[in-house]
């Protein structure tokens, strides 16, 4: 039997870009079990020990006033690799991500991550040829809302991540074509506002889904997308 694929989508925010000086102020991730979010998030704020630059508030807002309120790295990195495992690590510019994470790692004599990484960058410049790859313009060209994605953050931008790369994989066309009856039904949503989707399934796959999201458990990502479906 194939044993099921567990990912982490994961973003930090930092105090600049320069990995070999600046820190990290936020790491958050969102699991998905087979490209399905599960609902199970972690996230933590991270105080980086030195001043946010004025170019890095302006993207993320978090400002150090607020920072010093938080725990430093090697506090919090324990809980983050117990929350990650052994999963493959997903991020948009990944490199970016894993060069902040092994660079705090090392300051507190930690190896670096060995997990396997996919960079979502580059698989979008494959599948979308041409124009821009950052992850709102993903959202346009995919049609997903991130509209209360005002500022980054780290678990805003996960979770976003997450549905982008679920189109970046094939996600949405998985078994379209062997459905012979179609419900068309709108689905408003919760947190993340009134949204219209398209139900192409029938009676009896509706009814399995509803009850293989219905144990996810009650935080699960799903369920603020697909209203009770």
């Amino acid at each position: 039997m194939e044993s099921s694929l567990r990912e982490i989508v994961f973003d930090t925010e930092t105090t600049g870009t320069n990995a070999k000086h600046d820190r990290l102020v936020e790491i958050a991730g969102v699991e998905l079990i087979d490209l399905i979010p599960t609902g199970n998030t972690w996230q933590s704020y991270i105080n980086p020990g030195m001043p946010v630059s004025p170019g890095a508030f302006r993207v993320h807002g978090l400002s150090n006033e607020f920072l010093r309120r938080h725990p430093p790295f090697r506090r919090v990195v324990k809980g983050f690799l117990a929350f990650v495992g052994d999963a493959r690590l997903v991020a948009h510019n990944a490199k970016f991500d894993r060069g902040f994470l092994d660079e705090e790692l090392s300051r507190i004599d930690m190896p670096p991550m060995a997990n396997e990484f996919v960079d979502t960058l580059e698989v979008a410049k494959k599948v979308k040829k041409g124009g821009q790859h950052n992850l709102d313009a993903l959202c346009r060209h995919f049609g997903i809302d991130n509209s209360r994605r005002t500022k980054h953050g780290a678990l805003l931008d996960s979770e976003i991540l997450a549905e982008v790369y679920l189109y970046l994989s094939g996600g949405r066309q998985f078994g379209m074509e062997l459905v012979e009856t179609t419900i068309d039904k709108v689905v408003t949503t919760g947190d993340y506002g009134t949204r219209a989707f398209t139900v192409r399934s029938n009676p009896d796959e509706a009814a399995a889904h509803a009850a293989f999201v219905e144990g996810l458990g009650a935080k699960a990502i799903w369920k603020r997308y697909v209203g009770g479906v």
